[in-house]
């Protein structure tokens, strides 16, 4: 090759050693970054340039342009990212179960710095000392006090539970926020990687990582998967729909419940609308849900995947109450861990009020039948009692007296029978009507009882004490006729029913915190495995500083050499 070809040749070693060099600086810069690849340099021939074709030889004659910086690639594993997302998702599922388990714990376990079963265990000695002493107001007073403590810290418990529902809720809210944010962002690296990458030179490495740094957030609040295809541009799927694609981010969108104010992510593009009068659309969200809740919770399905699901399924979509236990209606929440605490916790409660009632009503003459009344309607299978004022456990105006009220509808009503007399039905709880039950979020004291505790007597018309209804409030707290929920066969007393309420959330707890860890295990050791190819290792990078600068000295002595060589020439022809 003539002198002054080679120069090229000398000219390109510089150059792309200097390139490498750099590359290997800028790998060295971003050792503790977050979300660095590290970047790895390629090298190839220029192309050659041929003097002369020998058909029967092993190869023509040709001659090397030197050597040319092909691209500085990221060194990326695929399928390691794809299994690291999808396990960092699964943990983030069950980090958020467990720290909504924790909450719940500590809902449960302590109130103000006294526990709810306290004021259970209260209400029990309450009634035992009652037995002693029936005709006492200091024990009838204590009585109605430990009821009205009961009431109080029972709804303290039920509220707390409710807030933090809102509160998941409102994480939800911010969650699809950053999820659509994401999407845009995407969209907008997409953009800029393609206009960066399509002269063929230049690759955008720092924008991909990036980019790649949003899916791996991404991952861990949803079910994503994505593709890249051959211009550099990553499409997304949430849930196997779409949500970026070509140049559009399919923003997932909230409708919210106006009885209860919950968020429910859905696809504005899968659901169906009409204008209101204000030409506001209203979607229909049928079928359109982001996330199908419906499903087993299962790794075998992949529904355990991602932090806003876990939100969603714990928040649940109402509050729960005690009508949510029975079943065709228990599967509807058995999924969800703060609405089926609060349906076990107001079926406790309800228990409670309704069984200490029928106690009372029974002693104030309360029976069960039919009863005709003056227009000839025949009420079946109603509890009514004669209006008797004055009477044993009444009011002045001759209602039986109950220890618990419901906060906004009366207990009885009253009818005319056809005998003439005047009765009191009494009125039965509806599920569909939250006004008629006896809930936590419906549940007082009686007011008069709180005023005047001895209204309560326990003396009958003949002077004895009522021994046999103080009995049987105590039978009612000893009775082993009650369950947590349909799926469970033991039957427990009111007193071992929060006991067992409190440990079956106690092992729920250490469920989910054990898969929680176990999952942590297989994220670190994907995590450590994703990163012996991605991270960058200082000892390398200084080895590979080394070389290509030797390659870069070496190539500048050869400049040298040619250069003293072609100054020798002109020189010695020049004489």
């Amino acid at each position: 090759m003539p002198l002054m070809g080679s120069l090229y040749i000398g000219a390109s070693g510089l150059q792309t050693s200097q390139n490498a060099l750099n590359t290997t600086a800028h790998n060295l810069s971003n050792v503790d970054t977050s979300g660095y690849t590290r970047q790895q340099v390629q090298l190839s021939d220029k192309s050659y340039i041929t003097i002369q074709k020998n058909p029967s030889g092993i190869s023509n004659k040709q001659l090397g342009l030197g050597v040319a910086y092909s691209r500085a690639k990221q060194v990326r594993d695929y399928f390691l990212d794809k299994t690291y997302r999808k396990e960092s998702g699964r943990s983030m599922f069950y980090e958020v179960s467990t720290n909504v388990m924790e909450e719940v714990e500590s809902q449960l376990g302590e109130l103000n710095g006294e526990a709810f079963q306290d004021s259970l265990s209260d209400l029990w000695t309450a009634i035992q000392e009652l037995n002693k002493d029936v005709c006492s107001s200091v024990t009838q007073g204590l009585l109605v006090q430990r009821a009205s403590e009961f009431v109080e810290r029972a709804d303290s418990v039920y509220q707390g539970l409710a807030f933090y529902q809102d509160n998941l809720n409102l994480q939800i809210k911010q969650q699809v926020t950053k999820i659509n944010d994401y999407g845009k962002q995407i969209l907008e690296l997409n953009d800029q990687i393609r206009k960066v990458e399509s002269g063929g030179v230049e690759h955008a490495n720092d924008m991909r990582d990036i980019r790649n740094q949003i899916l791996d957030e991404l991952a861990q609040l949803t079910d994503m998967s994505w593709t890249e295809d051959t211009f550099g541009d990553v499409f997304i799927q949430i849930e196997g729909v779409d949500f970026v694609k070509g140049g559009t981010c399919y923003e997932i969108d909230m409708q919210m419940d106006e009885s209860t104010g919950f968020y429910t992510p859905f696809w504005p593009q899968n659901a169906s609308y009409y204008l209101n009068d204000e030409g506001n659309k209203v979607y229909n969200i049928d079928g359109a849900e982001v996330f199908d809740l419906t499903r087993e919770i299962s790794s075998d399905y992949n529904t355990d995947v991602g932090g806003l699901k876990a939100m969603l399924l714990a928040r649940g979509d109402h509050r729960a109450d005690y009508t949510d236990m029975v079943p065709g209606r228990y599967e509807s929440i058995s999924q969800s861990v703060i609405m089926n605490i609060q349906a076990e916790f107001d079926q406790l409660i309800h228990n409670v009020a309704t069984r200490v009632n029928s106690v009372l009503a029974g002693a104030a003459g309360v029976q069960q039948g039919n009863l005709t009344t003056a227009g000839g309607e025949v009420l079946e299978n109603v509890r009514y009692c004669e209006v008797e004022p004055g009477g044993y456990m009444r009011n002045d105006d001759g209602v039986p007296i109950q220890l618990f009220h419901k906060a906004t509808t009366d207990e009885y009503r009253r009818v005319t029978g056809a005998d003439g007399k005047e009765y009191l039905v009494y009125n039965e709880e509806n599920p569909d009507s939250a006004d008629s039950l006896y809930s936590v979020r419906n549940l007082e004291v009686n007011q008069e009882l709180m005023q005047k505790p001895s209204m309560l007597g326990f003396r009958l018309a003949d002077g004895s004490e009522d021994i046999a209804t103080a009995e049987e409030l105590k039978k009612a707290f000893t009775e082993d006729i009650y369950t947590l929920n349909p799926n469970v066969q033991k039957r427990t007393t009111f007193t071992n029913y929060y006991s067992d309420l409190v440990s079956q959330v106690g092992n729920s707890g250490y469920v989910y915190r054990s898969i929680y860890e176990n999952q942590e295990n297989t994220v670190e050791a994907t995590r450590s495995a994703r990163e012996q190819i991605v991270g960058v290792s200082s000892d390398e990078e200084l080895s590979n500083m080394i070389k290509f600068q030797n390659a870069f000295n070496a190539s500048s002595r050869y400049i040298n050499v040619i250069s003293e060589m072609l100054e020798h020439i002109i020189n010695t022809l020049g004489m």
